[in-house]
């Protein structure tokens, strides 16, 4: 056993005794993994150190080595090239250092909270759920920002693996208001497209845990039940005093518009307009999110998949709007290509969005669009 302070911790260390604020208060008991979520609350609430278990690194060797049970994607930033390493560190470290972003994880906990209050009251206690509260606060953490490129990045330093529920819910209804002010919907529809956001994926709550986080491939038995999700989350909401939009959405956020989809195998003409909006929604967060089974994917490279398959599976005018606009949020920004060159994109290419114009240090230019061997690997 050895102590270490919150910005010492990694991703998968074990604790060998609770986890305590100045104050007492338990954050986590013993035996609790780390995540990043954890080491943030630690951060928020002043934890000054921790006792991990096992014994403390050699001196020459690494803390991220201590980790005995660090994910794949973890050790891998080991070998990234030097410069992607140092640069996405900078940023990080600039973003979760600021106020802003402090100021942005206190609201978006107590979201979370909120978030968990209103599946408990829904799932445990079959009571009429009041969102009231619940979209005030998530209104304002939307309004906290003053662009869309902060959001994200806001996001993107709460990445959590092991809450696939109220932190993904939380994102897909902030994503989802994005999107209908993209479409330039009423401010009702606005409150519609976040609230359905929002509870989406209440159904998930039904579902054992070591289903939902299986690192390993699902059984059949198993993807059965990840697939009911979408009905039991209707079956809880269809009679509460909600839009209708927000329990079709629950139902139909994973239809497809070439009938690909579940529980039901609709096609287009039959699955409500909300509940596509949110689908694209919450693909994007599920795929640029870590999960206990993959690492995150690069903004860019999901937009490459939804380029190849996306365009048949959903609705053309939606799927067009959002890839666009994401696209457009990261004009100008800098990133790392597949072979490790730091670049910054000069120039979108509209028939191949995810293949942009870039320029390197030295100033030479590469379209990506005829540069097959290469893409961009990471959003700085």
């Amino acid at each position: 056993m050895y102590k270490l302070t919150p910005k010492e911790l990694e991703p998968g260390m074990i604790l060998a005794s609770p986890a305590l604020t100045p104050v007492g208060q338990v954050l986590a008991p013993e035996g609790t993994e780390i995540t990043r979520q954890l080491i943030n609350r630690m951060k928020l609430y002043r934890v000054e150190s921790v006792s991990i278990e096992g014994e403390a690194p050699a001196p020459d060797v690494p803390v991220e080595a201590a980790a005995s049970n660090i994910a794949p994607s973890e050790k891998a930033v080991s070998s990234i090239p030097k410069t992607h390493a140092q640069e996405s560190k900078t940023h990080s470290q600039k973003v979760a250092a600021s106020d802003e972003f402090r100021e942005f994880q206190i609201k978006y906990f107590s979201v979370i909270d909120k978030l968990k209050a209103v599946f408990n009251e829904a799932t445990q206690h079959h009571n009429q759920i009041n969102t009231a509260d619940l979209m005030t606060s998530v209104s304002e953490l939307y309004r906290s920002r003053n662009t869309i490129i902060e959001l994200f990045d806001m996001l993107y330093n709460l990445r959590v693996v092991d809450d696939a529920i109220y932190a993904h819910c939380i994102n897909v209804g902030l994503i989802a208001r994005m999107f209908g002010r993209w479409l330039k919907v009423d401010s009702q529809t606005l409150d519609v497209l976040t609230l359905a956001g929002l509870l989406h994926d209440i159904g998930k709550v039904m579902i054992p845990a070591e289903v939902l986080n299986k690192p390993d491939k699902l059984t059949n038995e198993e993807f059965a039940l990840i697939k009911s999700h979408p009905k039991l989350g209707y079956d809880l909401l269809k009679n509460q005093p909600l839009d209708s939009r927000v329990k079709k959405a629950a139902l139909m956020h994973h239809e497809r518009c070439d009938g690909s989809g579940y529980p039901s195998g609709l096609e287009e003409d039959l699955i409500d307009e909300v509940a596509m909006i949110i689908g694209i929604a919450d693909v994007y967060d599920a795929m640029t999110a870590a999960r206990s089974y993959r690492s995150p994917l690069c903004p860019f490279q999901v937009i490459s998949i939804f380029e190849e398959e996306g365009f048949q599976k959903y609705n053309t005018k939606y799927i067009l709007t959002f890839l666009n606009q994401i696209a457009a949020t990261y004009q100008n920004n800098r990133v790392i290509l597949s072979d490790g060159r730091g670049c910054n994109i000069v120039m979108l290419n509209p028939t191949s969005l995810s293949r942009p114009m870039v320029q390197l240090d030295d100033n030479s230019i590469i379209d990506l669009s005829t540069q097959r061997n290469l893409y961009i690997k990471s959003v700085l």
